[in-house]
């Protein structure tokens, strides 16, 4: 191995038998041990080795083949140490032996060729590469057999078929020397149009994909049962297939098979696939297993092929269809919108965990889920409209919303986060009249999660004229009371609001979704924190036993073409494998915080030995997404707002988050920027650059950014504030006037002095979750004071959202510091 590339090496990425060997040396030398090693790599200060980690380490011999070296290296592995960083620290150490452990070996391979799983037809590649002081040469096997004509350190097959799966292996020769790589395994699936559309998952990394669903069955006793599944990635997935949330023995294999059920083997069934940094899960099916009902005839019988399931040659017998009817949704679409961000009014945190928690649970119960952060009026309108087109007969359609809203004369409003101060319903969405049009879809159940406060906007005088049919398949859950408000814990770090605290909880249940809400209502009435303060108020006109948990079972008339262009706009683009002229490759990931959220991070799989130093960053994003510069290209996730998906991000890269794609009005374009130097130049860097076109990732694909469509959900609706009545959406003059002095709600102030309203009392109304992360439960009353000229009391520059300060601080910040102990358990 070259010295130079060594040095680049993680040392927590060294072979066991170096460490093992080289701690050796370390833990028997008193003078030049890991003690001394420990006090050198502490003195330097770029890895952080403290006085108690080297208690710690110390600690190690009062264990059985404990290792104080081993313990120090892991933890400056851990810290970002690399070989050529141990080399420096070692010579300084002036130990000679434990240098000569990490001198480079005669041949060593460096890049092994990993485990795969693709579709027919595509290209399959194998790598592996190795280092040797002497010319390399390369073998690849197929099990026992040579792979024919192969003698490159890349095994490609293009295209691969079923019959390349399999395991394979390469055999490294150098001189009188050779190795063998690890085994690789490759899984060629074979996704027929049976299957199509697929209703795609993507992981938290992107590198996972589901390509094919299991189906729900109904047998009878007796019958074959096969289960099949499939994704594809690198790493190979793994499988372990659950039958009513309990794992299956033995059944690790994406086909499951049962040769002959009996009818304890019906029950729900999904699969879990996973590997090692990525998770998901199949639609879960379900296998409805009937008796066979044998019916003697004793004399002429006429019956229809409706009757019969099958009838016995030569005997008199035959046995009925006896599988009991079941509720069951033709598809299940989820529309999650949470506005935190708000131009004119207070901001809100809550909404995007509340929003990604929910995403990720509806997910589980195979719905289709766009999850959206912070839509202004115009893409609210139009993302409704796009979820409408989903809807069908027998459809399941769930839309759950967070942030500012109010209720007037028993109509819901949503407000977009560009909606001027003070609004009306003008600048506001109607649920209402996205239930009628849900209701001209006949669809099978509708739900409507409002986590929203219901307080009357006296601003606001129009009353809507919408007609609603008498349908039985409606269920509201409002997270709070008529005329009330809802709340949000405050806490140093991201919560929930609360009433998704406690739904969550509930929504895999598998029952009727009326009594998943009862449950909820109940578990919020014994939360202290908001006790006498909200409470969810349940609103059903629900005849059958539907939950979110019935399975799904499409019907004719199921927009198919629909369905793909959705699934489409949630297609995380494939990662990239950039070879710039320099001999550098860079990995291009991506990955969906939400529908409208992309990550892309960057990192260097290979550099050339002359190189001393190469980073590579984005830069050139579409001014639609309006990038600060100074969020990109950051070392952590959290730097660039990457809060949620971090600790499944990969590590070691330059990460920057690109929200609001909805506004992208082009394919999404920008530019890869290397920079390397190079020590025979003076270290003196040098810059190469590439252009990379994603096309529209995500929900850009849908072009929400569009004026409003012929079909907005408001437009055809008979409601007074059609687009045509609207006012300007920011705030003219007349806005102004009125928020100084015609403002109807009141702050009062008075009892607070600043510095106990910013540390006691967090006071946004959140329409549905109160706003800011302090230290209490966000709070807001509505309670209009006149001032002494007889007009209304307003506090300057505050917005129109009705707040008063609590009288009793102590009493609230002691119930403030229960809730946080009860939401800890």
């Amino acid at each position: 191995m070259s010295d130079s590339l060594e040095r680049s090496t993680k040392i927590n990425l060294l072979k066991d038998p170096v460490v093992k060997k080289l701690c050796e040396v370390l833990d028997k030398s008193s003078s030049k041990g890991w003690r001394k090693l420990g006090e050198i790599v502490g003195n330097e200060r770029r890895f952080k080795v403290s006085s108690d980690d080297m208690e710690m380490c110390s600690l190690k011999v009062l264990e059985l083949e404990g290792s104080p070296s081993r313990m120090l290296l892991r933890l400056m592995g851990d810290r970002g140490c690399t070989a050529g960083h141990l080399m420096d620290y070692l010579q300084t150490l002036g130990n000679s032996e434990a240098l000569q452990c990490l001198k480079p070996s005669a041949l060593q391979i460096l890049i092994q060729p990993q485990s795969v799983a693709l579709i027919s037809g595509h290209n399959l590649r194998l790598s592996c590469h190795a280092v040797g002081k002497s010319p390399v040469q390369y073998q690849w096997f197929k099990c026992k057999e040579e792979v024919p004509n192969v003698f490159s350190p890349d095994l490609v097959i293009s295209p691969v078929h079923q019959r390349d799966a399999g395991f394979y292996i390469c055999r490294v020769n150098c001189g009188d020397t050779f190795e063998f790589s690890q085994w690789a395994q490759v899984d060629v699936l074979n996704v027929a149009m049976s299957y199509a559309p697929v209703q795609s998952y993507q992981s938290l990394e992107g590198r996972l994909k589901l390509v094919i669903q299991p189906q729900s069955q109904r047998l009878y006793v007796g019958d074959p049962l096969q289960l099949e599944c499939g994704a594809v990635g690198r790493p190979i997935p793994r499988y372990q297939w659950h039958r009513n949330g309990v794992p299956i023995p033995n059944a690790t294999k994406r086909k499951f098979a049962i040769p002959h059920v009996m009818q304890d083997h019906c029950g729900r069934y999904r699969c879990e696939i996973s590997s090692s940094t990525e998770r998901l899960w199949t639609n879960e099916v379900h296998i409805v297993i009937a008796p066979r009902i044998s019916v003697q005839i004793s004399g002429a019988v006429e019956c229809s092929e409706d009757d019969v399931y099958a009838i016995g040659g030569g005997s008199n017998e035959f046995f009925l269809n006896s599988i009991p009817d079941q509720l069951y949704a033709t598809d299940k679409v989820a529309l999650l919108i949470g506005n935190l961000s708000y131009q004119n009014h207070p901001q809100l945190k809550a909404p995007m965990v509340d929003v990604y928690d929910l995403t990720n649970l509806l997910r589980q119960l195979n719905f289709k889920v766009v999850s959206l952060l912070d839509l202004t009026e115009s893409e609210m309108r139009n993302a409704v409209d796009e979820f409408l087109l989903l809807l069908h007969k027998g459809v399941y359609g769930l839309l759950y919303y967070a942030g500012h809203g109010y209720e007037n004369y028993g109509n819901s409003f949503m407000v977009p986060v560009d909606a001027p101060n003070p609004y009306r319903s003008a600048n506001c969405l109607c649920v209402q009249s996205i239930l009628k049009l849900m209701q001209e879809k006949e669809t099978g159940l509708n739900v409507f999660l409002l986590d929203m406060c219901r307080k009357r906007n006296i601003h606001d005088d129009s009353t809507p004229n919408i007609v609603l049919r008498v349908t039985a398949n409606i269920v509201f859950g409002y997270a709070t009371c008529q005329d009330a408000e809802a709340f949000e814990l405050s806490s140093s770090g991201f919560t929930n609001g609360v009433f998704v605290k406690f739904l969550k909880k509930r929504l895999l249940d598998d029952e009727k979704i009326t009594v998943v809400l009862d449950k909820v209502a109940e578990d919020m009435g014994q939360f202290d924190a908001t006790k006498g303060k909200q409470a969810l108020e349940i609103r059903s006109s629900l005849s059958e036993k539907r939950a979110l948990t019935d399975p799904i079972m499409p019907g004719d008339s199921a927009d198919h073409a629909h369905s793909r262009q959705w699934a489409k706009a949630h297609e995380l683009p494939e990662t990239m494998c950039l070879n710039f002229d320099c001999g550098v490759q860079i990995k291009l990931g991506f990955a969906a915080e939400f529908s409208n959220v992309l990550v892309i991070y960057t990192h260097i799989i290979k550099k050339p030995e002359e190189m001393s130093f190469c980073q590579a960053h984005v830069t050139d994003f579409s001014q639609d997404l309006d990038v600060d510069p100074k969020e990109m290209n950051r070392e952590t996730p959290e730097e660039t707002g990457i809060y949620l998906l971090s600790s499944s991000l990969p590590q070691h890269c330059l990460y920057t988050r690109l929200s609001s794609l909805q506004k992208l009005r082009e394919e999404l374009v920008f530019t890869v920027c290397l920079q390397g130097t190079f020590a025979a130049m003076d270290d003196d860097p040098i810059h190469w650059t590439k252009s990379i076109s994603i096309g529209k990732p995500l929900i850009a694909r849908l072009d929400l950014h569009r004026a409003m469509r012929r079909n907005s959900c408001l437009q055809t609706c008979l409601m007074p504030h059609s687009p045509s009545h609207s006012p300007c959406h920011s705030p003219g003059p007349e806005h102004r006037h009125h928020l100084h002095y015609g403002a109807h709600y009141a702050q009062d102030y008075s009892r607070l002095s600043p510095q106990h309203h910013y540390l006691d009392v967090s006071e946004n109304l959140q329409g549905a979750i109160g706003g800011s992360f302090y230290e209490n439960l966000s709070q807001c009353h509505y309670d209009p004071m006149y001032d002494s000229a007889g007009g209304l009391s307003s506090s300057p520059g505050r917005l129109s959202i009705p707040i008063e300060a609590s009288d009793d601080i102590t009493e609230l910040q002691t119930v403030f510091i229960n809730s946080l102990q009860l939401q800890q358990q």
